[in-house]
């Protein structure tokens, strides 16, 4: 059986940890592990999974969920409440709920003081791994049979109807993932017409029904000329003097959004040396299968600008086509030639290369995420394939390695801090610490052993990074990446705990790290009041005419998001109570800047565009938090007045609301079909208008929202797994499997602690 292992960091002498692996979340499989009757259980969540996989797409990430509340014996003693047609809402019954779900989730807490879970979703993650092992010659140590078994099943898993694989678990089929889970399974050993249920037929038939993999994306194209299955003149260049050029210039790396950059830095060295794998059997064999035509009789120039329609969200503005066309025709053959290939490529190869070294290092071989890890891994190997470098890359995959009943998929890189800083709230919100102490300081420790103690090492500012001395990660402090909203909670939970008896959840963070962690937020705000999420923003809104992927949108420079501003703001406001001298003047001008901001933001319809949740319902539940935060109420903000509407109008007839995922690439409000709620959105909506003073005008809409989350509880006292609601860049969703659970659970307390009960018969 598959065992979920925490904070361990097993015996590869090419592994380090800069905090004893607090956080470090990896899985290992047992074949000797597991009774007959829990290994039957785990099967029948296989099967429920697979049965029902058109309806619900995300996982219940059941596998370590099954496995801790064995391990702690957990059992639902606190019986189950309903509240029927016409029965009002008691303080008991939503106490009741409350409780339960409170104990239920605190069984689910690792013992560093995390909450695991599942951070994954794109389909475009695993495959680029997968085909990084076989290039290198790793595939059958890293991945032995077992764990090969389930990515299979998680490819197979998640095979829409028509054959493809969507951008994500939810999406509609694309070129990109269709081409990547295909060439992923038969290198797994699946042969042309194999696989669950026809699945090479149906996704080859898809591939070639829609062009052949000429029509794959740039991302494509690079991926299948690294493995030998394209030619690197059929992509559009990425020259690596790119990190060279003199930094007055526009479009110079450190000007650059700091994933676009990570991403496009390796892949520009692997470009620049023009690495191609070893040419095996099976790569020949791929070459017949996924083309319309030969491979030798393919025209690679004309196919430089070819994609499938359906893999489009940004078309490339004919301005960048002719940027390509001019690099491709007149600079590349000039740079791969002597003497420039001499004086100025091997040059900007090894500065390349200085860099993928540096932010390897500073991220404990961890990388700042997911794609940028498989890029800067093969980079390392092509730059020498026994070298100290590779191996610790090698020593730090199981990091990204997540199970669930759905098979092995490839984290984001993990939310062990995002995930546990909003948990901590929603329990202290419950106001049930005396249930829950232990709970609380273990959250509380993890939380300050997280937190970021230093810089990026040596003379940062010339390597493109920021200040990250008292930030908190997404995930945990080995990734060492700051991030203004995890940086924001994580210092409000510090804060709060700071006001709580110690005896319960142990020592205060001391006031010098609190002060470092303001620090950044303060070095983030931007001139138009907003904050950016990881380094300050400020290069010009035209180099996103730049973008060279096709399927996401504002990737090029960093931007202000609403979740990181509200964030800072409910942190800000509390940390001016707590310590009223420090950097008093600069924390009130951010405060008033930044509550300028999201009433600038707003949308016509009153809410806000959420960047990082689906979608406007997200947005708006974090600005009526930071506007509510800074004294900004119904009465005296239009801004409020009009957000309370856009949320009331949402309200479905079951009192709930449910926000469709298409909503964040169209940008406009889309609702789930078929008049349905999702648990998440209306515990978001739920807290939004209880922030916008919604109890003092008319509760009936919260008793309406509450009896939902009551009634939709488990008889363990979970809440089930519904729709996917994380996102990123516009078009890409991510499931945050915890979402579920802290949320719902944050609803009930607010409910249960701001609106008067009994309620009125509902």
């Amino acid at each position: 059986m598959w065992r979920l292992k925490i904070a361990d960091g097993g015996s590869d002498p090419y592994i380090y940890s800069t905090n004893n692996f607090v956080g470090r979340q990896t899985w290992e499989f047992d074949p000797q592990a597991g009774s007959p009757q829990e290994r039957a259980e785990v099967e029948e969540a296989r099967r429920n999974f697979y049965d029902n996989r058109y309806q619900v797409k995300p996982s219940g990430d059941l596998l370590w969920r099954m496995q801790f509340l064995k391990e702690k014996n957990f059992k639902q003693t606190i019986p189950p409440v309903k509240v029927e047609d016409g029965e009002e809402i008691t303080y008991e019954k939503s106490t009741a709920a409350l409780r339960r779900a409170v104990h239920f989730y605190s069984a689910l807490q690792a013992s560093d003081g995390h909450w695991p879970a599942e951070n994954a979703g794109p389909l475009f993650f695993l495959p680029p791994l997968v085909m990084c092992m076989y290039i290198t010659g790793h595939l059958n140590t890293v991945f032995p049979a077992e764990h090969q078994k389930e990515i299979l099943r998680y490819i197979y898993y998640h095979q829409n109807e028509d054959g493809g694989w969507g951008l994500h678990i939810e999406g509609h089929s694309t070129m990109f993932c269709t081409a990547l889970s295909y060439i992923c399974m038969r290198i797994l050993g699946e042969g042309p017409d194999g696989g669950q249920d026809n699945a090479c037929a149906r996704a080859r038939k898809w591939i070639l029904d829609h062009g052949g993999v000429t029509h794959m994306p740039s991302w494509g194209k690079t991926w299948l000329s690294i493995l030998g299955m394209f030619e690197w003149i059929g992509s559009n260049p990425m020259p690596p003097e790119f990190w060279i050029l003199p930094s007055f210039l526009p479009m110079h790396p450190a000007k650059m959004w700091c994933y676009c950059r990570m991403v496009y830095m390796p892949m520009s060295y692997l470009y620049g040396k023009r690495f191609v794998g070893p040419i095996t059997p099976l790569i020949l064999q791929l070459r017949e299968e996924l083309y319309t035509q030969p491979y030798h009789q393919v025209n690679w120039k004309k196919v430089r600008h070819l994609c499938a329609k359906e893999d489009i969200y940004y078309p490339h503005p004919l301005i960048q086509d002719l940027l390509w066309d001019s690099l491709y025709i007149f600079t590349e053959p000039l740079l791969t030639r002597w003497p420039f290939n001499k004086l100025v490529r091997e040059k900007a190869l090894q500065v390349t290369m200085k860099h993928i070294h540096y932010e390897d290092e500073n991220s404990r071989y961890i990388t700042i995420g997911c794609v940028e890890k498989v890029l800067c891994m093969l980079a390392c190997w092509a730059e020498d394939p026994n070298g100290d470098y590779f191996k610790k890359h090698i020593a730090r995959i199981p990091d990204y390695i997540w199970v669930a009943e759905d098979g092995i998929k490839m984290q984001s890189f993990g939310s062990q801090e995002w995930d546990t800083g909003f948990a901590i709230q929603a329990l202290l919100a419950s106001n049930l610490t005396d249930e829950i102490g232990p709970t609380l300081a273990r959250g509380h420790d993890f939380i300050k052993k997280s937190q970021v103690k230093d810089n990026p090492s040596g003379d940062f500012e010339s390597m493109h990074r920021h200040i990250s001395k008292g930030s908190w990660t997404f995930s945990d402090q080995d990734h060492g990446w700051q991030v203004s909203d995890c940086t924001a909670e994580g210092l409000k939970c510090c804060l709060l705990f700071s006001i709580m008896p110690p005896e319960i959840v142990g020592e205060k963070m001391e006031p010098e790290r609190l002060y470092d962690s303001v620090n950044v937020l303060l070095s983030l705000q931007s001139k138009n009041g907003g904050l950016a999420a990881w380094e300050p923003a400020g290069a010009q809104e035209w180099l996103e005419l730049l973008n060279p992927t096709e399927f996401f949108a504002d990737i090029v420079i960093e931007h202000e998001y609403v979740e990181c501003t509200a964030s800072a703001m409910q942190t800000l406001v509390l940390f001016k109570k707590l310590y009223p001298g420090h950097r008093k003047k600069e924390i009130e001008n951010f405060i008033k800047n930044a509550a300028q901001f999201l009433q600038d933001i707003q949308m016509p319809d009153g809410s806000w565009y959420g960047n990082w949740g689906v979608c406007f319902t997200y947005g708006t539940w974090f600005a009526l938090g930071g506007l509510a935060a800074v004294g900004k109420t119904y009465n005296n903000c239009l801004a409020v007045r009009r957000a309370v509407d856009f949320l009331l109008r949402a309200q479905r007839d079951n009192g709930g609301w449910g926000e469709s995922y298409l909503s964040c690439p169209k940008k406009e409000y889309v609702p789930l079909e078929g008049n349905r709620s999702n648990l998440v959105h209306t515990a978001w909506a739920m807290m939004g208008l209880i922030h916008a003073g919604q109890v003092e005008r008319d509760p009936t809409p919260l008793h309406r929202a509450a009896k939902l989350i009551i009634n939709s509880q488990l008889e363990d006292g979970d809440f089930p797994q519904q729709e996917i609601t994380g996102v990123f860049m516009k078009n890409c969703m991510l499931h945050y499997a915890a979402y579920r659970n802290i949320y719902p659970l944050w609803a009930l307390a607010e409910y249960r602690k701001h609106v008067p009960l009994p309620s009125t018969k509902i």
